[in-house]
């Protein structure tokens, strides 16, 4: 899949230490912009209608050994398939032996060659899952992303409505900052959503009153994050007397960020509410959703409002079977 965003070879390089054995030129120079990478057992026997240069090629045991088997002439033949499309880059693993002649391909087409020592499969998982990050489609959204017992939410609102001022309350309530006032949302797959600092910004949080602090000194390495997926959004807005909120949570409300569906709740801010801790029962509360249990449904069970049993209840009935 080809992506509008791209990632310096040098990059990939550094972060998963790969031998350089030949290079076109200066490897931050050299962009990989799709997200999917490739064998190619097939463009070796001939079939190249859907070749995709853009993909990183892999050479692993099962590619060299049948170069090998199919003799010299014949080898050469199948490589210079390969390279006369200029892919944007091939990996050799396992540490394999790199021919002459596939240096003299790599130089005659400036196709860049590294090497590692893992094996294709656990190389392959490592480079998708990276590339999947890497060029995924993004947004930067105003707010700040924290997690909260293991849950990440995502807290948005209007300026000085108290953002801010909750993710410091949650800190230090044992809980990670990821980011503060700008959010980099990644959509890493078709159902994950991954948040993270800008790096000029990462781990500072501006106060109004006090100034910018930086979390990571304050309260140490335990209080921060890198990334973390968002599993919710808190929407705070000041307290309207006139608007009805939602005092039951029966059923979730979503809004829709890249395409993806993100449960969403709306909290009314006003004098005396405690902001962190209704965001962690908030937090806590979707987990408990994801796992399949609603508190509103056991309630109104309860009243007689419904006749819906509560997981709790199906759990004991499946236990008075035996």
């Amino acid at each position: 899949m080809s992506s509008k965003y791209s990632v310096s070879l040098a990059k990939i390089i550094s972060d998963h230490s790969f031998e350089v054995i030949f290079t076109p030129r200066d490897t931050s120079e050299i962009y990989i912009t799709s997200q999917d990478v490739n064998r190619p057992g097939l463009i070796f026997t001939g079939y190249n209608d859907y070749f995709d240069p853009a993909r990183v090629q892999f050479l692993g045991l099962a590619e060299i050994e049948y170069l090998i088997s199919i003799g010299e002439e014949q080898s050469q033949i199948s490589l210079t398939r390969l390279f006369v499309n200029q892919p944007s880059a091939v990996i050799i693993t396992r540490n394999l032996e790199c021919s002459d002649f596939i240096v003299e391909l790599a130089k005659k087409y400036e196709v860049p060659i590294l090497r590692t020592s893992d094996t294709t499969s656990s190389c392959m998982s490592a480079i998708i899952a990276y590339l999947s990050v890497e060029l995924a489609q993004r947004i930067t959204r105003h707010g700040v992303l924290v997690e909260v017992s293991g849950e990440g939410v995502l807290i948005l609102g209007d300026s000085g409505v108290g953002k801010s001022e909750t993710a410091l309350e949650l800190i230090k309530r044992g809980h990670r900052l990821i980011a503060d006032d700008a959010v980099e949302i990644r959509r890493v797959s078709a159902r994950t959503l991954v948040g993270s600092a800008p790096d000029n910004i990462r781990h500072f949080i501006e106060l109004r009153g006090v100034g910018v602090i930086n979390a990571r000194r304050i309260f140490g390495m335990g209080a921060v994050k890198m990334t973390e997926k968002i599993d919710m959004v808190v929407q705070l807005e000041p307290w309207d007397n006139e608007k009805v909120y939602d005092r039951m949570g029966l059923d979730n409300e979503y809004t829709d960020i890249l395409g993806i569906k993100v449960p969403v709740v709306v909290v009314p801010v006003k004098p005396g509410r405690n902001l962190s801790i209704i965001v962690e029962a908030a937090a806590m509360n979707n987990r408990q959703k994801k796992m399949g249990y609603n508190a509103a449904r056991e309630l109104l069970h309860n009243l007689g409002m419904t006749d819906e049993i509560v997981p709790e209840e199906k759990e004991l009935e499946v236990w008075h079977t035996f």
